[in-house]
């Protein structure tokens, strides 16, 4: 389970939202993630597509909803596999509305 704390996935998601997170699974480019930036900040974000590190490991470029809000790939660069901890599957609370489809 994760908690959502900030605003930089709205619409999507907001903060109080509580997360169904599946911590063995692989993400794929468009899925929302919990992944922990190079400041060491565990963040909700979406996985964007493949990129590599500056030492050439495996990473996402992960990027928020909301651009305007938050701190993502943008300003922090991609994150390793190993740091990506999980793929959310569902908005447990509150009641599920809105999916986590990115924006149009």
């Amino acid at each position: 389970m994760a908690l959502v704390s900030g605003e930089s996935m709205t619409p999507t998601l907001r903060p109080g939202d509580r997360l169904w997170v599946d911590y063995h699974a692989a993400p794929a480019p468009g899925q929302v993630v919990v992944a922990r930036l190079a400041d060491g900040t565990v963040a909700v974000k979406r996985a964007h597509d493949r990129r590599t590190t500056a030492t050439g490991r495996p990473a996402w470029w992960v990027l928020s909803d909301a651009p305007d809000k938050g701190v993502d790939s943008r300003h922090r660069g991609p994150v390793p596999d190993d740091d990506v901890l999980g793929v959310v599957r569902a908005r447990l609370w509150p009641r599920p509305t809105r999916r986590l489809e990115p924006p149009a």
